[in-house]
């Protein structure tokens, strides 16, 4: 039974659909001025994670993902300004690239993808709806704001009392609001800027606004589960709540999930720090698939500290997972016939049982990423250890690795290719040095020598000499 940690409420709550066996899902996407980072990897990856296993438990059919395209701000202006360009082909540009980088990272397509600029005469009824419930205003300086202190449940996502936000906030100089709390819905168009036409004149929207009016086209005015980046909790999302229930009368989204900052150096990542990594600049050094395992094995809620290290690390660990399929590729259960097909068939449902059930019982507590990784590599050790006594078993275990790994998207290339393309990158780290001769070790301890002589030429076969003495193995480059 899957669980969620939910920011709305606080606590890990069962989730249970608003329609029984359909999931609707919305995920903040990114304003398309640059190209994506490491922290938009993370974002793009766990959504992906937990669509995937959305999936897997209610059907492929019955689930809807959403994750939306900010194709107009502040941001996105002054860039296009900034570079003498259009702000379409600006756009266009980086929502390619966008593309190509999830894509790289494989990161599966939302099923709907919606842009704010296409969905203006949405966000227009929904001002309107607001300002005839008497939630917003128009302004004298051509502007429509939000009237915070009119919604009484302000805060409540980020758990923050109306008054302590006020007295905390920094003096506003826009005498056109009524309250310094008051957020921007529609903004007045300035020189030069795109705009469209409304009933308070020529303008664009604000950013909070987009979110609301998209998701609720998108998947109704009541859905499951909104998604994030931790940044995005207060003010975007406090303001998706606020704007959307004062329009619509009710609850907007039952489940709140974010997932953490990515860190470097135990700063938070970001552009004003100078401190953010380009992921296609990061691809030219590690594999997709290692920054994908890199982002995986920290809990979605958890800092991710990136660093070359750990992204080495990563790579060792996804090359350890790929060792234990060297060799056993021919072997899948279920391909004789007879009697012993039926035999094999019933030792793939006891894997199934054993692995499976630890893996989703991972998942299925606020998708435990890094604990279901832990089960993949119990199943690695278990192939290891079978591949001298009983390849056709280890073959089943094998098959079984995989299909689990599916859902987090690793495991999907060639073994040979993935390891070849390593070694290519510049050999063996220290760090996959030391996770190979780990196995060896193990391997030696269970007398599993057809294995340590295959590690043994694994290792040299990168140049690397091991000795073995009473305090273990040494190893040095040639």
């Amino acid at each position: 039974m899957l669980s969620i940690q939910n920011t709305l409420s606080g606590k890990k709550e069962v989730f249970t659909p608003i329609h029984p066996g359909q999931v609707k899902m919305y995920v903040c996407g990114m304003t398309v001025y640059d190209y994506c980072h490491i922290g938009h990897a993370r974002v793009l990856v766990v959504f992906d994670v937990i669509s995937r296993y959305l999936r897997k438990i209610y059907g492929n059919e019955n689930v809807t993902y959403v994750r939306n395209i900010t194709d107009i701000d502040d941001k996105i202006i002054a860039r296009a300004i900034e570079n003498g360009e259009d702000i379409n082909t600006l756009t266009a540009r980086f929502i390619a690239a966008m593309h190509e980088d999830a894509d790289a990272l494989g990161v599966k397509r939302p099923d709907i993808e919606p842009r704010a600029t296409q969905h203006m005469d949405e966000i227009l009824a929904m001002i309107q709806t607001l300002i005839d419930k008497g939630m917003a205003y128009p302004a004298d300086n051509g502007d429509v704001y939000y009237q915070v202190k009119k919604f009484t449940d302000y805060g409540k996502l980020a758990k923050k009392k109306l008054d302590d936000l006020q007295s905390g906030s920094r003096v506003d100089v826009d005498q056109s609001k009524r309250d310094p709390m008051d957020f921007v819905l529609w903004k007045a168009a300035k020189p030069g800027e795109p705009s469209w036409d409304s009933p308070w004149g020529k303008g664009r929207p604000g950013w909070h606004i987009e979110c609301s009016a998209m998701s609720i086209n998108c998947l109704g005015d009541h859905f499951d589960i909104h998604g994030g980046g931790l940044d995005l909790k207060f003010p975007h999302h406090e303001n998706e709540i606020a704007q959307s229930e004062a329009c619509t009368g009710h609850k907007f989204v039952n489940y709140w999930i974010h997932n953490g900052f990515v860190r470097v150096d135990d700063e938070k990542m970001s552009k004003s720090l100078g401190n953010f990594f380009i992921i296609r600049d990061v691809l030219k050094t590690y594999a997709a698939e290692v920054i994908r395992y890199f982002i995986l094995n920290s809990h979605y809620q958890s800092p991710l500290n990136y660093s070359d290290e750990n992204l080495d690390k990563a790579k060792a660990s996804l090359g350890t997972l790929y060792q234990s399929l060297l060799g056993i590729e021919e072997y899948n259960v279920g391909k004789e016939a007879g009697k012993e097909a039926e035999q094999e068939a019933e030792q793939e449902q006891e894997i199934d049982n054993e692995y499976s059930r630890r893996f989703f019982k991972a998942m299925d507590d606020d998708f435990n990423t890094p604990m279901a990784i832990s089960v993949l590599f119990d199943m690695s050790h278990e192939i290891n250890r079978l591949k001298s006594t009983d390849i056709k078993q280890a073959g089943a275990i094998a098959k079984q690795l995989q299909q689990l790994a599916e859902l987090l998207g690793l495991l999907e290339n060639n073994a040979q290719e993935f390891l070849q393309g390593s070694a290519a990158e510049g050999g063996l780290s220290d760090d996959e040095i030391n996770v190979l001769i780990e196995q060896r070790t193990t391997a030696k301890q269970e007398k599993n020598w057809s294995e340590c002589d295959r590690l043994r030429d694994v290792l040299d076969a990168e140049d690397i000499l091991l000795e073995d003495t009473p305090d273990g193995t040494r190893w040095r480059r040639k």
